[in-house]
């Protein structure tokens, strides 16, 4: 059953440029075009990638996260059914260790799922973030007992909810702390990823 470092200075660099890009997009003006959210999430470790989660190849560890979870639209297409929404998150794990991680990323919201008249269903990816844990986890130490609280954050998310009560989404999260492939270390372990279901309400 389901329920049973010294690498800070490349992070903020990508912080900023990613701040920098939101600041480019064609912001729409008015309070109708932005929305916000808040929600709860619970998950299961596994040591696999969210690509392993996805094909099913995934062990699960008796290791848990419940994390409070805050979005706001940034921008909205007009045309498109896409949207850029900031993504924050303060999570509390346990079991295999205790320990809080803070998160913050900007996610792609689709919403262009042909049967939204039955099923409101969106997509949110989010690849790129920033993730801080208060110590290292020992799933995430490396073969030198190594390694960074300070490593990149990504999620993939989908979002589901009745077409006549928007505000209130159900949801099922990948969540992902990783190294981009060495990037942010060298220590060469994964990082941490959940598998996550949790509920949003809208504001």
């Amino acid at each position: 059953m389901f329920w049973g470092t010294p690498m800070h200075l490349p992070c903020y660099g990508l912080h900023r440029l990613l701040l920098a890009a939101a600041m480019a997009l064609p912001w729409q003006a008015g309070a109708e075009t932005r929305d916000s959210s808040w929600g709860l999430y619970v998950g299961k470790y596994h040591d696999a990638e969210p690509a392993g989660a996805i094909a099913g190849t995934a062990h699960y560890t008796e290791h848990y996260m419940l994390a409070l979870t805050g979005s706001t639209t940034l921008w909205k297409s007009q045309d498109w059914p896409i949207a850029l929404e900031l993504d924050g998150m303060v999570g509390q794990q346990w079991g295999q260790a205790s320990l809080t991680e803070v998160a913050v990323a900007p996610a792609i919201r689709w919403s262009g799922f042909p049967w939204r008249d039955v099923l409101r269903t969106d997509l949110r990816l989010a690849p790129l973030g920033i993730s801080y844990t208060s110590e290292v986890g020992p799933m995430e130490r490396g073969a030198n007992g190594q390694g960074t609280r300070t490593l990149n954050f990504l999620f993939i998310e989908a979002a589901f909810s009745r077409p006549h009560t928007p505000e209130h989404e159900f949801f099922v999260r990948l969540h992902h702390r990783c190294a981009i492939y060495d990037l942010l270390n060298s220590h060469g372990a994964n990082g941490e990823d959940f598998l996550s279901f949790g509920l949003r309400f809208k504001f």
